[in-house]
This record gives C-alpha cells, sequence and structure tokens, in this order.
C-alpha cells in the first residue's frame, strides 16, 4: 500500500490543529513535519513543542524530518515529544552511521534523507541501519517547490538497489508530490508520499485533495 504523509509545512499555521484533523479524517497514513534550523536549509520552523502538540492529533506515524546541521544533538528531543520516525540529512551530518544507531537505541524508525544533488552510493554502509530512505525531489527548505523530473530515475535505480539485495526499507519521496508527478515516482519504486502544497491548499479540501492523490496513485498501480 501506498502511504500517503501529508507536509504540515504547507498547512495554514494559524488552524494547524484543525488541518491535521482533516488530515485525520481523510485516512492518512501519517503527518511529516519538517524540521529547519536556517543553517542547512535557509528557513527556520518547528521543535520539539509542536511535535508534542501535534502527538496527540495524530493516531498515524508522526515523521519528523530534520533537516538541521548535527541532528544528533536533537534526537532525543523529539523522541521523547512523540516521534515515530526520525530521519536525518546524509549531508547534515558527519557520523551517519552512529546517528542512525542512535535513532534505533531511542526507538524510533531510522530515516535517511538525500538532496537531489547526492548520489545513491552514499547510503550502501548504512542500509542495515535504515528503515526509509527519502529522495527528496527538490531542494529542501521551502514548501511548494516544482518537482525535478531527474530524481524520477533515482528512485527507479533505488528501488532496484534495495530488490537486489533483498532489503524491505520503504522508499519516501517529498517535493512536488501532486496527482501529476505521484504515479511518476510510485511507478518507480516509491512507497510513501510526502505532499505538502498539494493538499494544504485553497483550492480543495484536505479530503479532496487526498481523494486525488489516492486516485492517480490507483490508476499508476492499475487499479
Amino acid at each position: 500500500m501506498i502511504a500517503i504523509e501529508p507536509s504540515v509545512l504547507s498547512a495554514d499555521f494559524t488552524r494547524l490543529g484543525e488541518q491535521v484533523r482533516e488530515g485525520e479524517a481523510a485516512r492518512i497514513e501519517g503527518f511529516q513535519v519538517d524540521v529547519m534550523d536556517g543553517r542547512f536549509v535557509p528557513n527556520i520552523t518547528f521543535g520539539p513543542g509542536v511535535v508534542r502538540a501535534l502527538r496527540s492529533l495524530v493516531s498515524g506515524i508522526l515523521d519528523v524530518h530534520l533537516m538541521i546541521v548535527e541532528p544528533e544533538r536533537y534526537l532525543a528531543d523529539f523522541a521523547d515529544a512523540g516521534a515515530d520516525r526520525l530521519m536525518v540529512h546524509q549531508e547534515a551530518t558527519v557520523h551517519l552511521h552512529r546517528v542512525l544507531q542512535q535513532i534505533r537505541e531511542l526507538g524510533a524508525e531510522s530515516a535517511v534523507a538525500i538532496n537531489p544533488s547526492t548520489p545513491l552510493c552514499v547510503l550502501e554502509q548504512v542500509l542495515d541501519l535504515t528503515d526509509v530512505i527519502q529522495v527528496m525531489t527538490v531542494n529542501p527548505g521551502f514548501g511548494g517547490q516544482p518537482f525535478i523530473h531527474s530524481q524520477v530515475d533515482k528512485i527507479r535505480r533505488l528501488r532496484e538497489m534495495l530488490d537486489e539485495r533483498g532489503l524491505d526499507i520503504s522508499i519516501a519521496v517529498d517535493g512536488g508530490i501532486d496527482p501529476t508527478t505521484a504515479p511518476l515516482v510510485v511507478q518507480a519504486g516509491a512507497t510513501i508520499l510526502v505532499a505538502g502544497s498539494s493538499i494544504y491548499n485553497s483550492k480543495a479540501s484536505v479530503a479532496e485533495n487526498v481523494a486525488a492523490l489516492r486516485e492517480s496513485v490507483a490508476r499508476a498501480e492499475g487499479g
């Protein structure tokens, strides 16, 4: 099954709780919380307090995407706040192997995100410690960016690499995901779709936007 995780970065912050409840009502599988530090990416967003507040509203996966340098300094704080999955960027930590071990020791799912310019080879030595790999199809830092189509081939090659090794690692895709691009990444091998502005917008309700995304995925799967 393809999981859909709305990114709360694109939600209306004045109605954040309400918008999360709308996602819950649409039966999404989880939410991704983009944590930015103004150093790894040119933006500043949420801290553990927001994650803690969302925990009481989210019944599915609470996926915390740490777009921060030295994420190892904050893993325990976000785990204590209620994160089910902690995602770090390969580019943002010197000791990725150790960080993934720390995430597992905290009882959370371990995840690695890689930027569009980052090759897959950097992941080969940490696959045994990884539950989810997220391919960024935009450069991280802001919501609403256009999808980078060259990353579809990267997703396909990642799926082939995991299948050849018999590894049960989910592939998430984040950036520019909408009913047009979702089929492309699902056909390439993605199993988790992180969508922001295509779910939280003024064009339609959250439920309608989630339904449109699911319909596009069903067509891609031949359903």
